[in-house]
This record gives C-alpha cells, structure tokens and sequence, in this order.
C-alpha cells in the first residue's frame, strides 16, 4: 500500500475515535442530572412534599402504571390507611427511645455548631458579621417552624 493510502486511512480512524472520544464527554456532560438543593431558604421550587401530597402523587403513579380498578384503588387506600396507622404506633412507642438519643448527644451536636459558628464569624469581615448573624436568625427561624410542623403531624 502506498505511503499516502496509510496515512489517508490512518488519518480517517483518528478523526472517528477523537469523534467518539468527544461525543462519549458531550453525552456525559448532558447527560448527568444536576443537584437541586432542598434548603429552605433557597427559593427554588423544591420543597418537601406532605404526606396527604405524597400519598395522592404515589396513588396516582402507581393506578396508572398498573392500571387499577376503583376496587383496587380503594383496597389500595385501605392498606395504605392501615401501614400509615402501624407506623404512628411504632413512631408512638419508640419516641421515649428516640428522645432520651436526642438528649445524649446534644451537648456535643452543639458544641460541634458552636466550633463552626465561631469559625465562620472569624473568617468574616466585621462588615460581613452582622448579616451573617440576621441570616442565621433567620435560618433558626425556620428550622423551628419546620420542627414545630414535624412535632404536629
């Protein structure tokens, strides 16, 4: 084979394998699903889903991919009625358990917070400091009003 038929090929299989290499990143690249956070104070769309809005999205998902009967959606309602029931039993009875945890550990859950506060309030500069203070105020503030919603349901 002449010189110039090798070099031709060769120059064809680089110019498809560096087009497979760039379409294998570019599809990797788009393909992945970005990170949404879930922050309370951040103000996208995300937000914690109820449990009557969980119940209504997962009876709807689920009688339309198996595609349930009135009979079965209302046997489905009743089961999911009665594992709703046995798990505020559970949650009931073992709570005394689960708060004497909460007590053990939160002296030191707190001094890990207050490590980490003080370390952000030295990285700060003195004009940064008060509007850190406002915002964890205001992050306190509705950790509370999502604790206190928690403590309700």
């Amino acid at each position: 084979m002449p010189k110039s038929r090798v070099s031709a090929a060769l120059s064809v299989l680089l110019v498809f394998f560096s087009g497979a290499v760039l379409g294998a990143f570019v599809y990797r690249l788009y393909a992945t699903t970005s990170v949404v956070s879930s922050n309370p104070t951040n103000n996208g769309p995300q937000h914690r889903m109820t449990p009557d809005e969980w119940r209504k999205n997962y009876t709807a998902n689920l009688g339309k991919t198996v595609k349930l009967d009135d009979q079965q959606m209302a046997t489905l309602n009743k089961i999911l009625d009665q594992t709703r029931d046995e798990a505020i039993k559970l949650r009931e009875k073992s709570k005394p358990e689960q708060d004497a945890l909460e007590e053990k550990w939160r002296p030191e859950r707190e001094a890990i917070h207050t490590r980490q506060v003080a370390a952000i309030n030295a990285m700060l500069r003195p004009e940064q400091r008060p509007l850190y203070e406002a915002w964890r105020t205001e992050r306190e503030r509705l950790h509370s009003q999502q604790h206190d919603q928690h403590k309700k349901q």
